[in-house]
């Protein structure tokens, strides 16, 4: 029932930053907890961060140190900052949404567990 619109993909150099926007619209559960995955060509869609309605953050290994997931419950955002962009990181990447147990709940790292998902926003990466 939420409409989640993914931006700000682009072509960036390696090394280079690139910050991702979701916004979404529609009937939003309180306590929905918000994360990113991507994608690329021939590949399942992976995990890359999440965060919990309280605001509680989860990264896949490559990306910490590297991204930061926000999120603004007021305005139904959720934002990911991506530093030092590697070409491993080139993908179409998803904002997703899902319900979880309470607002504290660790979101799962299985895109099956994800309710509502974005089109996508490509991200592309250039040595």
């Amino acid at each position: 029932q939420v409409q989640l619109v993914e931006s700000g993909g682009g072509l960036v150099q390696a090394g280079g930053s690139l910050r991702l926007s979701c916004a979404g619209s529609g009937r939003i559960s309180s306590g929905d907890a918000m994360g990113w995955f991507r994608q690329t060509q021939g590949n399942e869609r992976e995990f890359v961060a999440a965060i919990n309605w309280a605001g509680v953050t989860y990264y896949r290994n490559s990306v910490r140190g590297r991204f930061t997931i926000s999120r603004d419950n007021a305005r139904n955002t959720a934002d990911l900052q991506m530093n030092n962009l590697t070409l491993e990181d080139a993908a179409v990447y998803y904002c997703t949404a899902t319900r979880v147990g309470s607002m504290r709940a660790t979101p799962s790292r299985s895109p099956e567990a994800w309710r509502s998902w974005g089109q996508g926003t490509q991200v592309t990466v250039s040595s």
